[in-house]
C-alpha cells in the first residue's frame, strides 16, 4: 500500500467533508474562474465563500492567484488523486465482497450465470 502523509490526507478529507467546498471543486473541475463567480450559486456571503476557498487552498486542493482585485482559482487535483489511491483498496474489498454475495445468491436461487 502506498504511504501518504496523515496530515495531508486529514486536510483533504476535512476539506471534502463540506458540501459547499465539494460544489466549488466540481465547478473548478470545469476550469479556472474568479472567486466572485464561484460564489454566485451559493446563498452565502462572498466572505463566507472566501473562507471555504481558504480551507481548500490550505488543503492544497486549489491554487489561488490575485490579478489586481480579482482572486482567480483553479483546481489542483493532486490531493484528490492521493485520497482516491488511499480509498481504492477499500473499493476493491467491497467489490470482492459484493461479488461473493452475488455468487451465493445465484446458487441459492438456482441461477449460475447471468
Amino acid at each position: 500500500m502506498v504511504k501518504y502523509s496523515a496530515d495531508a490526507l486529514n486536510e483533504t478529507f476535512q476539506a471534502l467533508a463540506d458540501p459547499t467546498r465539494r460544489a466549488i471543486l466540481a465547478r473548478l473541475a470545469e476550469g479556472e474562474t474568479s472567486a466572485t463567480v464561484l460564489a454566485e450559486p451559493f446563498d452565502v456571503s462572498l466572505p463566507a465563500v472566501m473562507k471555504h476557498l481558504r480551507v481548500l487552498e490550505d488543503a492544497g486542493l486549489i491554487i489561488r492567484e490575485k490579478e489586481g482585485r480579482v482572486s482567480r482559482c483553479r483546481l489542483n487535483a493532486g490531493p484528490l488523486r492521493n485520497a482516491a489511491e488511499w480509498i481504492n483498496p477499500y473499493e476493491r474489498f467491497w467489490r470482492t465482497r459484493l461479488g461473493a454475495l452475488e455468487v451465493h445468491l445465484r446458487r441459492r436461487h438456482g441461477r449460475h450465470n447471468p
